[in-house]
């Protein structure tokens, strides 16, 4: 059970929401397993449908192959909403990884190897928020951790998926899957939290109270 010091209970409203945004949350409430979970299988389902538009865009990019890392970021996208809004260890991987599990269960387009790639995806997001002892939750960090989540896959893939790629080809790849990453997933999974946090839907975690603190200002 989580206590409150006398510095918490004397400190106005505006206080005690600062230091709830910022400081580093260790223990995990029911709402915040609840709310991961569902990240997890919102982005599951979704991830289907974007299987599906990948595999009719795939054509475009016959002409120079690499292209195709473009649209790989909204894959890291469970990892990058549930560590900003539920900022707690372990939430960007568990999203991430439910989110995988559920698009292969449901018959997506790489099967069990989605599992693969949503561990690193997940763990690449979890890392640049572990490297601010989850204490920045920022668009920067969400960048980073698109950055990173990119960078992970992309070694899985270039031997998985394109052996036959050429080493030009293969870092041609890699850029754009980092292009990918930071737009995609780091600046549209922090403006989708933000457009969340508006709503109000988000007033009992951090993301909720720091955008009711914007407003106060």
């Amino acid at each position: 059970m989580m206590t409150t010091t006398s510095t918490e209970r004397t400190a106005p409203p505006s206080s005690r929401g600062a230091g709830l945004a910022s400081r580093p949350l260790l223990k995990y409430r029911t709402i915040d397993l609840v709310v991961t979970v569902a990240i997890g299988v919102a982005f599951g389902v979704a991830f289907l449908g974007y299987g599906q538009l990948y595999t009719l865009l795939d054509p475009l990019f016959a002409a120079f192959r690499p292209l195709v890392g473009l649209l790989t970021g909204f894959w890291f996208l469970p990892a990058i909403v549930a560590a900003l809004v539920v900022r707690r260890p372990g939430a960007a991987l568990l999203a991430e990884l439910i989110a995988a599990c559920l698009e292969a269960l449901l018959g997506g387009h790489w099967g069990f190897g989605t599992l693969v790639s949503g561990f690193l995806q997940g763990g690449g997001v979890e890392l640049a928020f572990l490297l601010t002892a989850y204490r920045r939750f920022t668009l920067p960090v969400a960048m980073l951790g698109g950055v990173l989540a990119a960078a992970f896959e992309w070694v899985y893939e270039r031997f998985a998926y394109y052996p036959e790629f050429s080493t030009f080809f293969g870092l041609m790849l890699l850029v754009f899957f980092l292009v990918s990453g930071i737009v995609l997933a780091g600046v549209v999974g922090w403006a989708l939290t933000r457009a969340l946090a508006r709503t109000g839907a988000l007033d009992a975690f951090p993301a909720g109270t720091e955008r009711a603190e914007e407003r106060l200002v």
